[in-house]
């Protein structure tokens, strides 16, 4: 996978550059201080992935995520753990807090892959729902047969869709809203932008996330009042 990295601190971006000369299938083919510089350069040499500070002079991280029509893989590295909504919002792949940790570069570099090798096997249709409590998901090469009872949640990265279980995550290319149409409506409610969670795992619920089987997932403002509403 062709990578750039961009952060205006000089230590940040040698780490990245470190790490990723330990990885075989990133090419890391620039570093960039500058945000308006990366984006002249993405502009015209396109990239499957972009190691993306937030908090930049000039051109933030999120500037510079809308100022790109069709934005790659997003993997967000920063030192304010706060701007971990925001990283949310854009449906990135990873979120590492600095100082990065190697074993966990690794993990959202891991997820990068599975999703790039997706983009080039997958159909467009990559879920069907089935008449048995079931809905059938397509990963790769595989079709796995999911119980809708077994479903923890889903959790979008741009046009892929993880289904979450106890027992495993199945990775998908098809967009959140489409996979949502395939799912019970009394059962499955979208609380984020990134995320759908079904109702009868629900353990915890506060102002602004709910826990499910241990898991922290963040509600979104405009998804609060309808998630309140249900559950009351």
């Amino acid at each position: 996978m062709k990578c750039i990295a961009i952060d205006d601190e000089p230590k940040a971006l040698a780490v990245v550059a470190h790490y990723a000369a330990k990885v075989p299938s990133l090419e890391l083919v620039k570093t960039f201080r500058s945000s308006i510089d990366a984006l002249h350069f993405v502009n015209n040499e396109p990239v499957d992935l972009i190691f993306l500070d937030i908090n930049m002079p000039d051109l933030t991280g999120i500037e510079f995520l809308r100022a790109l029509p069709n934005p790659p893989m997003i993997i967000f590295t920063t030192a304010y753990s706060e701007y971990a909504v925001e990283g949310y919002e854009w449906e990135a792949v990873g979120y590492l807090l600095k100082p990065i940790d190697f074993q966990k570069f690794i993990k959202a570099v891991s997820k990068a892959e599975t999703l790039f090798r997706l983009k080039s096997r997958q159909p467009e249709h990559a879920a069907t729902r089935a008449t048995d409590g079931t809905i059938l998901v397509k990963s790769g090469i595989q079709t796995y047969q999911l119980k809708l009872s077994d479903i923890l949640y889903l959790e979008a990265a741009g046009n892929y869709v993880t289904f979450v279980t106890r027992e495993k995550k199945v990775i998908t290319l098809n967009s959140l809203c489409e996979t949502l149409k395939l799912l019970p409506p009394g059962k499955f409610l979208r609380i984020h932008k990134s995320f759908v969670v079904a109702l009868a795992h629900i353990e915890v619920i506060e102002s602004y996330q709910v826990k499910v089987a241990g898991t922290e997932l963040p509600v979104g403002r405009t998804y609060r009042e309808v998630l309140h509403g249900i559950l009351k």
